[in-house]
């Protein structure tokens, strides 16, 4: 617990980046926008990541893929997530974005059918050999630090992660982000940390794990079992920004304190309010339904709150959904109900 603690309070080094801490927001397509990427900064994340762009769609000039990388000098140090299936592509796409961010990471890892079918995402992890040239040829248009998020394997047995892991480092990989399930298993079941474990063990440059940390306690475990150098969030950040508070004091041995509905309110209007003032108010009536959702769970009446905002078609509507439901002195927050998986 001293060791992990002790490293968590230092500063992260990634090849040259120099992160503030050792916890680190996942790349979530539809999820981390530039409104959610501020609130998760706010709470102390030290590195955050845009959704996963697609390679494609920047060297097209897809007008909808640049919108992903806009950016805001308050979340710097920013990663940019790049997916394709194409060596040439990607590098292509990573020298177009090397000014947009501070750190490119390669997604190998994703198990949706439609980026799969593309050959893209854990597709890769059936073919190490292009894995390579990917890496090598994005290695070369680019002098940003360059990181990798893969899974264990597509399948149970054909379980790849530390040749995947030996062929990026020695094509020039900086750090390696790994998510210990396979391609079949999607979000099922539970993790394998104990390939964090066996990976750290291997790699001769950092390794960010990833899977599973839906409270403090689950990141102090990880860290603890498998001295992975980071630590990366991703569902369990959904309407929890607190979570990047809680993790420094819990591994400092402090009690978490869990947020009341008052603060959750506030948390929630400001991004709200971040969206609309970003994005606009059509936008996001459609797209803050499930974040403020997300900020109601583990609260007394929060069904009927999710109900209501989902009908809700204004901003108006949604603020005084929001001010009826928090001000109604809802229960205090179950951290129980919370540490689900959503």
């Amino acid at each position: 617990m001293l060791e992990c603690l002790k490293f968590t309070q230092a500063n992260m080094k990634i090849s040259t980046l120099h992160i503030p801490n050792n916890l680190i927001l996942a790349p979530m397509a539809g999820i981390t926008d530039l409104p959610y990427r501020l609130i998760m900064k706010e709470f102390g994340a030290g590195l955050v990541f845009t959704e996963m762009v697609s390679a494609n769609g920047l060297i097209r000039d897809g007008k909808r893929t640049r919108e992903l990388l806009i950016s805001h000098p308050k979340e710097r140090p920013l990663g940019i997530q790049l997916f394709a299936d194409d060596p040439d592509v990607l590098a292509r796409a990573a020298a177009m974005v090397s000014d947009d961010g501070e750190l490119i990471d390669i997604n190998m890892g994703c198990p949706v059918k439609k980026v799969v079918r593309s050959g893209a995402g854990s597709a890769l992890l059936r073919d190490p050999s292009r894995i390579g040239r990917i890496i090598a040829a994005v290695r070369k248009a680019t002098s940003l630090p360059l990181t990798v998020k893969f899974r264990s394997g597509w399948d149970q047995p054909s379980v790849n992660y530390l040749q995947v892991a030996r062929i990026a480092e020695e094509e020039g990989a900086d750090a390696l982000i790994l998510h210990p399930r396979t391609r079949s298993q999607g979000f099922s079941g539970h993790s394998d940390w104990s390939h964090i474990r066996d990976l750290k063990a291997q790699a001769r440059i950092p390794v960010i794990g990833s899977g599973d940390i839906f409270c403090a306690d689950d990141a102090v475990k990880m860290l603890a079992q498998t001295a992975c150098d980071g630590v990366m969030i991703g569902r369990g950040g959904y309407g929890n920004p607190w979570l990047f508070r809680e993790i420094p004091e819990a591994l400092e041995g402090k009690t978490c304190s869990s947020p009341s509905a008052e603060e959750r309110y506030a948390v929630a209007r400001r991004h709200l309010n971040l969206f609309i003032e970003i994005f606009g108010p059509v936008k996001a009536v459609m797209d803050m339904r499930k974040h403020l959702c997300w900020y109601c769970r583990g609260l007394s009446g929060a069904a009927a709150f999710r109900q209501a905002l989902n009908h809700a078609t204004s901003i108006e509507a949604m603020n005084e959904i929001m001010e009826r439901f928090f001000s109604a002195s809802p229960e205090p927050f179950n951290q129980e109900a919370h540490h689900e998986q959503p």
